[in-house]
């Protein structure tokens, strides 16, 4: 079965370019994001990687840790960190899973059981469905999953952005509208009575019954 939105993110142990890992205690108490790929030395996700290493402060910011996983070995790895910081400028310190045997790949529905236990003699193509983005809250539930095709670079500044609705929205009781930044005004959620936006917000603007706009609340 694949994973929903509030299934508990499986854990498990995998070698990475950081030593050991074992996710959930890894994870600790913060937020997670642990996002894949088809293969080592592929140029789009060469691209991806780099752009995430130059991220990194602004989701440490937000206590969100990043790990990278690709279904190779943690050998070649290094080498493709190297190629990172040729092609981007940026080095990637966050740890990279190796993921030889498929485990974590087929762990989260990436890859079919029938897929093997072997990342040897497989190529991109063989592997398009490891393309996939799982942002983790503190309670180890899967808050927000993005799949992308192999030709099709992620847009990460849309992670960061969905992170800062997820954290603001956990918070508080509101929601934010398409397309919403930092700053912006957000919808008051049905759950809020009138009489208690008001305690809670302040004014606000009603737009429909059901759709009220109040400002950002404040941390």
């Amino acid at each position: 079965m694949s994973l929903r939105i509030n299934d508990i993110a499986p854990d498990f142990t995998a070698e990475t370019t950081q030593g050991t890992v074992k996710f959930h205690e890894w994870i600790g108490d913060g937020w997670a994001i642990l996002f894949s790929h088809p293969k080592n030395f592929t140029p789009v996700c060469t691209t991806e990687l780099g752009t995430m290493a130059g991220l990194e402060g602004e989701f440490k910011k937000r206590n969100v840790k990043i790990i990278g996983i690709s279904v190779d070995p943690v050998e070649s790895h290094g080498k493709w960190k190297d190629d990172i910081k040729t092609a981007t400028g940026q080095s990637v310190n966050y740890p990279l899973i190796g993921d030889k045997d498929l485990k974590v790949a087929k762990l989260y529905d990436m890859l079919p059981a029938s897929a093997g236990d072997t990342s040897e003699g497989r190529t991109p193509a063989d592997n398009a469905t490891v393309r996939s983005v799982y942002v983790i809250g503190p309670d180890k539930k899967v808050k927000l999953v993005l799949t992308y095709p192999m030709t099709t670079g992620r847009n990460f500044d849309e992670i960061l952005r969905a992170v800062d609705s997820m954290q603001l929205t956990a918070k508080h009781q509101v929601a934010t509208p398409a397309n919403w930044k930092q700053g912006e005004d957000v919808i008051i959620t049905a759950a809020v009575s009138n009489e208690d936006a008001i305690k809670r917000f302040g004014a606000y603007e009603t737009i429909l019954p059901y759709l009220r706009k109040t400002k950002q609340p404040s941390a």
